[in-house]
């Protein structure tokens, strides 16, 4: 099994939302991913409720059956739809990727 953990810290403004418009739009987005990708076990996002100057704004926590599913994911047309609108919105982006 393959953990795979994305954080985001986004802009102020994007996507014509502001920034907690477009944390909640990024979730609904990659959480409908549920259920529809081979080898997708499971997929959450978190909002970051603290926002200290440490935090990231959004936290994807996901579960892939192999080190292929994963690489299926990244490439799978449903992933990579919501992709440039998670590129317009963060600033930074830091992941782990890891076998448990």
């Amino acid at each position: 099994m393959i953990k795979h953990i994305v954080f985001w810290k986004l802009k102020d403004q994007a996507n014509g939302l502001d920034k907690a418009g477009n944390a909640k739009q990024i979730k609904d987005k990659l959480e409908a991913l549920n259920g529809q990708i081979e080898g997708l076990v499971h997929l959450e996002v978190g909002m970051d409720f603290l926002h200290s100057p440490e935090s990231a704004d959004l936290v994807l926590y996901s579960e892939f059956e192999s080190k292929e599913a994963l690489d299926f994911y990244a490439n799978h047309p449903l992933h990579k739809a919501v992709m440039p609108f998670i590129a317009e919105a963060r600033s930074e982006r830091r992941v782990v990727d890891y076998e448990f």
